[in-house]
């Protein structure tokens, strides 16, 4: 039975990367299926250039992905970050370690 190796160095990086509140509602308004930067930042009630910030930090630490159609750019869950249950679900496996969003009250 082979044991997987945990590498420390790339879950830190993960997790630095959602240690800000902005990235933790982003990371929940997007486990519900794709959105755009504008559709966030109402969501959110913020400005869409904080968004379009946290977004680049996000995408750099694989955690989202991003498409292009027309002008728009499309954000989604990085195809790597498992969601148990399917869309919408609680758990966010992130390789390294899982972690449980509430849900929507």
């Amino acid at each position: 039975m082979a044991q997987e190796v945990f590498d420390a160095d790339y879950c830190a990086e993960r997790l630095k990367a959602l240690g800000d509140p902005h990235r933790l509602r982003i990371l929940n308004a997007l486990r519900f299926g794709e959105l755009t930067v504008g559709d966030i930042a109402e969501l959110l009630e913020t400005e869409v250039v904080t968004v379009s910030h946290h977004l680049k930090i996000m995408k750099y630490a694989h955690l989202v992905e991003v498409r292009r159609d027309g002008r728009y750019m499309y954000y989604r869950l990085h195809e790597d970050l498992q969601c148990t249950g399917g869309k919408g679900t609680r758990f966010l496996d992130l390789g390294c370690c899982r972690l449980e969003v509430p849900d929507r009250k």
